[in-house]
């Protein structure tokens, strides 16, 4: 981003390409919009949906958590909503959309690792909350997609029904009871013991309640609740409201790759 008003982005081509911008004639790239908490298994399910639709893949988080990075790597106190925007003057962003082949870059550096980290995890929230952080990059999202190249994309993230795309064919919560999604995640970061992801869990939950309601399905927004779900029941419940809107096409039958459920 050159200016948190005015977003760059590229996607797995590498290319740049301004918010909006796309070929006039080209038709209209369908959008698949997964909302849902920490540990409600989107990242997962979303990637495996993508793969059965052979649709693109965008993990919308991956944004929010390479600028907290970035200004990490700056020395920037992500509280400071006015460093934040600072930095944000400099993030230079990249991501595939390629749901077999997943990578995150700022400028030069391949961050798809290094935005797990617990301390990126601590700060995600503090470049989250700043509202002209969301706009610019809600704008990103819309850009990536237009200029994806693909019949479709699944976007997954927190506000993606309501906000980034609140005129998606399909919209859907996924969601899990807090006590599920803390094991989910868990089993997920290895570093940490099961408490403290649980802690960190409901404080990203608390944090970010303050500026999305991601926990309630606004009207139009089908819920699936996997709290008794394993990851195949997950991804076919929500194949399950993709084939009941007749405007999704059901590009491919069977997955290229089948992986297990993360509590992302």
């Amino acid at each position: 981003m050159t200016d948190p008003s005015t977003p760059s982005t590229r996607s797995e081509s590498g290319a740049a390409n301004d918010a909006g911008s796309g070929p006039a004639d080209a038709p209209r790239t369908i959008v698949v919009a997964i909302d849902g908490p920490a540990g409600s298994g989107k990242s997962s399910v979303s990637k495996q949906v993508a793969r059965h639709l052979g649709y693109g893949y965008l993990d919308t988080g991956a944004a929010y958590r390479a600028l907290a990075w970035h200004a990490l790597e700056h020395g920037i106190d992500t509280s400071d909503a006015a460093s934040v925007l600072d930095v944000t003057s400099a993030f230079d962003y990249a991501i595939s959309l390629d749901p077999d082949a997943y990578w995150v870059r700022v400028g030069a550096a391949d961050v798809t690792d290094a935005i797990r980290e617990p301390r990126v995890s601590d700060a995600v929230s503090g470049v989250a909350r700043v509202p002209a952080v969301r706009e610019s990059v809600n704008r990103l999202f819309r850009a990536l997609v237009d200029a994806s190249g693909r019949p479709g994309v699944v976007v997954e993230g927190r506000d993606i029904t309501t906000v980034v795309a609140p005129d998606a064919p399909v919209r859907i919560l996924l969601t899990a009871a807090p006590e599920v999604r803390a094991a989910r995640r868990s089993a997920e970061v290895t570093t940490q013991d099961a408490a403290a992801v649980a802690a960190a869990l409901h404080q990203r939950d608390a944090s970010d309640s303050a500026v999305v309601d991601f926990l309630t399905a606004a009207p139009g927004v089908e819920v699936v609740d996997s709290t008794s779900l394993d990851f195949d029941q997950t991804v076919d419940a929500v194949l399950g409201v993709i084939r009941a809107a007749e405007s999704v096409p059901m590009i491919r039958s069977t997955p290229a790759v089948d992986h297990q459920q993360t509590g992302a």
